[in-house]
């Protein structure tokens, strides 16, 4: 495998890394060679009739620059959004071009409707702005030639990201405006996710209604929308229902309490026999502490039943699951953001402290989801 940190690799995700922005990785997925081939070999026709006197190898010129365009295009509006979220504090795993568009994968929600609102109109505005620029050189420029094309596809790439990007659905920008707008007034982001997922609905409901009335009214371009549409429809739906399960698993229930789900805390040796450390566990959870009065980490049960089976006299720390700065939680935090932390975090139990950083109990994945489900 190439190195993933120069331009030109390929990402362990089959991306090729462009470039880095402010450490963000830039990549561009496999299929977006796809789109730029389809886009390519439809748009040729058109380049024909707008330019009659166009030989064929300048028509496939000119559809591949409009591919390449619609790419920078896109590239441009995830950039925007990337340094928006980077401004704010937010941290970007990545941007990723693929074949429906791009994506600008911010790692942390924000806490703000504010910053929601901000990130996500960022993209639209600067494909408006690109889309202006381009008309505005269309109006000084002699029409009908090849360079007057290029601008044309430039202005016409801008504003079809910009609109489609504004229609009020997630996972599109103006879905995630619509939630900031709900989450502001409301003061509930659950219920911001909930009206901007039903517009996604209604915005894939559309596009099957339009691709279906081309084919009943006999359009030209019947088979096209068809196709188009229904990818679209798809992928507005997926990321709808992924923004909605996404929003599920952060939301705190009302009621519950912490306290209520988290198992008490027992601290041990860290060279305890695994044997009796799990014994001595009996539901709760259980911090490992070394001579030195250093946490070695918690007690994970299923590798210690493994090692006990094997060697029950085996140091309880070859069982123990580290404890790192993102899997301790502060028993006095918001329960949102508790329950942010534990989706985001790949870990099955985090430890729970006071404010003087004493440890006051285990909280498990599968308690807390289960916890969110019954409520």
């Amino acid at each position: 495998m190439l190195n993933a940190s120069r331009p030109g690799a390929v990402d362990q995700d089959g991306g090729l890394l462009l470039f880095r922005l402010r450490g963000v990785p830039v990549l561009l997925a496999p299929s977006w060679w796809i789109g730029a081939l389809v886009v390519t070999v439809l748009y040729a026709p058109l380049v024909s009739r707008l330019l009659p006197g166009a030989s064929d190898g300048l028509a496939i010129t000119l559809s591949a620059a409009f591919a390449l365009l619609l790419g920078a295009s896109v590239l441009a509006h995830e950039l925007s959004h990337c340094l928006v979220a980077l401004r704010l504090g937010l941290p970007v795993r990545r941007v990723r071009l693929f074949l429906l568009g791009g994506l600008t994968e911010v790692a942390r929600t924000p806490r703000r409707p504010v910053h929601e609102g901000l990130v996500a109109v960022a993209g639209p505005a600067v494909s408006v702005v690109l889309a202006l620029f381009s008309g505005g050189l269309l109006l000084v420029m002699p029409d009908e030639n090849a360079v007057w094309l290029l601008v044309l596809e430039c202005g016409l790439a801008n504003a079809a990201v910009a609109v489609f990007n504004l229609l009020p659905g997630l996972p599109l920008d103006g879905g995630r405006m619509l939630r900031a707008g709900v989450w502001s007034l409301t003061g509930n982001r659950s219920r911001g996710t909930h009206a901007a997922v039903i517009g996604g609905w209604a915005v894939a409901a559309a596009l099957v209604i339009w691709a279906f009335a081309g084919l009943v009214n006999g359009s030209e371009d019947r088979w096209l929308r068809l196709g188009v549409c229904a990818l679209t429809a798809w992928f507005v739906v997926a990321g709808a229902g992924g923004e909605l399960a996404s929003e599920q698993r952060r939301t705190w229930p009302e009621g519950l309490a912490l306290r209520d789900i988290v198992h008490p805390v027992l601290q041990l040796p860290a060279e305890s026999p695994v044997a009796d450390a799990l014994a001595a566990a009996a539901g709760r959870g259980v911090v490992l502490v070394r001579a030195d009065g250093v946490a070695a980490g918690l007690l994970d049960e299923v590798a210690a039943q493994r090692l006990a089976e094997r060697s029950p006299q085996a140091p309880a720390e070859r069982a123990a699951e580290p404890i790192r700065p993102e899997t301790v939680l502060l028993d006095s935090e918001p329960g949102e953001e508790i329950a942010e932390r534990v989706a985001e975090t790949p870990a099955w139990q985090f430890l729970v402290v006071d404010d003087e950083g004493r440890p006051s109990g285990v909280l498990r994945r599968e308690d807390l989801r289960r916890a969110i489900r019954g409520r």
